[in-house]
């Protein structure tokens, strides 16, 4: 008798934040798996701002999820079943496996990873999208140099937490910008940031010229909107900004403002460049190694923010918006993973 698959699916485009209502709770038996694929019992999700974007009709890097279809999310899991040689029953896997109890995939779109090197939902954060996020991002796209000041919004969060470390790594000076005293206590005393800025409570502003005197030499901006606008005034001479995304701007029903101060592009002769991390693909073993190596000399912390029930998804998603959430957001999907 085949297991039962719970699954949640997209049936709404959202209007500004994410509700219940945007989605459906079906319960229906695990399919088989076919030729060249695995079945996959999801153990852990990862939840993502760009989950949310993936649920918008409109032009992106990758298609929107279609109405009616299981919604889109990364996952670790444990092959329970095979018609693949690549994986054998027990092998635990990394992938596109949605919001769902179970997961019919090609063999070849998974990739297999060891439970023994690491926590299964580290998988998710530092060693997975977010850390292979902030590496390539941060080192390819804002190629920090030693002594360089850098400054990363939402510096609490999954991304930003790697950057600034690695940026210290790298020899620079890292700032943070983070919402309230408890995440940026965390962040300066915990993270080794050199200073944070508390949006919520400080001038960021002011904030930024009294900790980058001489100017912000990479800017990594996870948020848009205002933020992005300051950092922009005060960029220093061939500054480098990384726009790897803009979770201020996601909910806006129109689409987001360009920033205010671009002109300070032209004026310091800088750049301001996106990315996206699945460019990346073919070089994760080299990210991952790098990381694993810092995570192993004690150069880099890493903290998974681990919320139960695949049932409790449209809410513990939610958490991602409102700023309550500190390191990588994983939802536990098996309650005896």
């Amino acid at each position: 008798m085949a297991a039962e698959n719970r699954q949640w699916k997209l049936v709404a485009r959202p209007d500004g934040p994410v509700k219940r209502s945007d989605f459906e709770w079906v319960t229906s038996p695990a399919a088989a798996p076919g030729p060249g694929q695995v079945l996959v019992r999801v153990l852990y999700v990862s939840l993502d701002p760009a989950m949310r974007g993936w649920m918008t009709d409109r032009r992106s890097y990758i298609p929107p999820v279609a109405l009616g279809d299981v919604m889109r999310a990364i996952g670790v899991g444990r092959v329970v079943e095979s018609s693949d040689p690549a994986l054998s029953p027990g092998d635990h896997v990394t992938g596109l496996t949605g919001l769902q109890d179970y997961a019919v995939m090609a063999a070849k779109d998974l990739v297999r990873i060891d439970p023994r090197l690491a926590p299964l939902p580290r998988f998710l954060g530092a060693l997975g999208g977010s850390g292979m996020t902030a590496y390539f991002g941060l080192l390819d796209v804002g190629q920090p140099r030693a002594g360089d000041t850098v400054v990363v919004s939402a510096a609490a969060g999954s991304v930003g937490s790697l950057v600034g470390q690695i940026a210290r790594i790298q020899g620079c000076r890292a700032i943070g910008i983070a919402g309230g005293p408890g995440k940026c206590a965390s962040v300066r005393d915990e993270l080794g940031f050199d200073a944070v800025i508390d949006y919520k409570n400080e001038d960021v502003a002011a904030g930024l010229k009294q900790h980058c005197p001489k100017g912000i030499d990479v800017y990594f901006d996870n948020v848009g909107g205002e933020i992005l606008d300051h950092a922009l005034a005060r960029l220093a001479r061939k500054a480098r900004v990384v726009i790897c995304g803009a979770i201020s701007q996601y909910d806006n029903r129109d689409a987001a403002p360009g920033p205010k101060n671009y002109l300070s592009l032209l004026v310091n002769r800088a750049r301001m460049e996106g990315f996206i991390v699945f460019d990346y693909a073919a070089r994760y073993g080299e990210g991952a190694q790098a990381i694993a190596r810092w995570i192993a000399e004690g150069k880099l912390k890493t903290s998974e923010q681990v919320e139960d029930g695949l049932e409790s998804f449209p809410e513990v998603f939610l958490k991602l918006f409102r700023g309550e959430n500190t390191g990588k957001l994983v939802l536990r999907v098996d309650p005896a993973a």
